[in-house]
C-alpha cells in the first residue's frame, strides 16, 4: 500500500466504491502534447511523458483519469499508461471515461450510442492491458436531457464484469439522480474551479452528502480549459501564493481540496517539473481568511 509519508497523501483518502485513494491524483490529458481529438497537435516527448507517469506514482499518486479520446496523432494516453506502469501496482487505480470516441474510420464521435458503449469499454481495456476496468465516467454533457438510457448500458457493463464501478461527468444534479436511480455512482467529474463553473457548487454539496467523489477538472486551467492555463490569475491568488511561497497553480489546488473530504484533485502536466508542485500541492493548508477571500472571487459559467 502507497506510505502516508509520500507527498500525494498529505491530502488525506477517500473511497471510489471499495477502492481507496490518495485525494490527490494525476490526470492524463495533457501527456499526449494536445487537446482531446486533436491528431494534429505535435506529439508529445515520449520518453519524457513515460517517465512523469513513474514520477507521479513513486510520489504517490494511486489515481489516475485517462480517457480513449486522449490522444495526439503519435500519442494514446491510455498507451503511455501501459507502457509506463504495467504490470499495475496493486493500489493502483486507473479511471477513465467513454461516451465521446471514434470511428472505424477514425473520425471523432461526440457522443457515443448505448450500443457503441461496449466497444469504447473494451478499447480501454485493450489499451490499458486490463482485464476490467477500475471505474468508468459516461460523460455526458451539461445541456444533455435524460441519462437514463445511456447510463443503463453502463450498468449492464458492470453487471457483465467488465468494470468495477460507475461514475459520470459533465452533469447536472438531475442527471445524478437520474444515474443513481439505476447503479450507485462513485463519482462525478466535472468543470470547476475558483473562477470557473462555480454553478457546481450545490453538485458539490450532493456529492458530499451522498458519499459520492467529486472530481473538478480544470482546476488549474480554469477559463483556459483544454487549451491548458493562462498567466491571468487575478491579485487574490497571486498574494495567496506569495503568502505561502507557492505557485498560483498549487494554489487553485489547495483550494480546490479544502472544499470537501469529498474532494479529488486530478492535475495533469507532462512537465516533470509542474508534476513535483502539482503533487506538493497536497500539503498546503489554507486559513479561513484565505478561503473566504477565494471563494469570494467572482466566477464564470463557462
Amino acid at each position: 500500500m502507497t506510505s502516508p509519508t509520500l507527498p500525494a497523501a498529505a491530502a488525506g483518502t477517500w473511497t471510489l466504491g471499495n477502492l481507496t485513494v490518495n485525494r490527490l491524483g494525476f490526470g492524463a490529458m495533457r501527456l499526449t502534447g494536445g487537446r482531446p481529438f486533436d491528431p494534429d497537435a505535435r506529439p508529445s516527448d515520449r520518453a519524457q511523458a513515460i517517465a512523469v507517469l513513474r514520477r507521479a506514482v513513486d510520489l504517490g499518486v494511486n489515481h489516475i483519469d485517462t480517457a480513449g479520446f486522449y490522444f495526439s496523432s503519435l500519442r494514446s494516453a491510455n498507451e503511455l499508461i501501459n507502457s509506463a506502469l504495467a504490470p499495475y501496482p496493486d493500489d493502483l487505480v486507473i479511471t477513465t471515461k467513454v461516451g465521446p470516441g471514434r470511428d472505424p474510420q477514425g473520425e471523432s464521435i461526440a457522443r457515443a450510442t448505448p450500443g457503441q458503449l461496449r466497444g469504447q469499454v473494451e478499447e480501454n481495456i485493450r489499451s490499458l492491458g486490463r482485464d476490467y476496468l477500475d471505474v468508468v465516467n459516461l460523460r455526458w454533457g451539461l445541456r444533455m436531457g435524460s441519462i437514463a438510457e445511456h447510463f443503463g448500458a453502463m450498468a449492464d457493463l458492470r453487471q457483465a464484469g467488465l468494470i468495477r464501478h460507475l461514475g459520470v461527468s459533465a452533469v447536472k444534479p438531475e442527471h445524478l439522480a437520474e444515474a443513481q436511480a439505476i447503479a450507485p455512482v462513485v463519482c462525478v467529474q466535472n468543470p470547476y474551479s475558483v473562477d470557473l463553473m462555480r454553478q457546481a457548487d450545490t453538485l458539490l454539496r450532493v456529492c458530499g452528502e451522498q458519499g459520492v467523489a467529486f472530481v473538478p477538472f480544470f482546476v488549474i486551467a480554469g477559463h483556459g480549459r483544454e487549451d491548458g492555463a493562462t498567466s491571468a490569475d487575478g491579485a487574490d491568488v497571486e498574494a495567496i501564493a506569495r503568502a505561502h511561497g507557492a505557485t498560483a497553480a498549487q494554489i487553485r489546488l489547495a483550494w480546490t481540496l479544502h472544499q470537501g473530504p469529498h474532494v479529488l484533485a486530478i492535475p495533469g502536466t507532462g512537465n516533470p517539473d509542474h508534476l513535483e508542485e502539482n503533487v506538493a500541492a497536497a500539503a498546503i493548508r489554507l486559513t479561513p481568511d484565505e478561503l473566504a477571500r477565494l471563494n469570494s472571487i467572482p466566477a464564470s459559467a463557462s
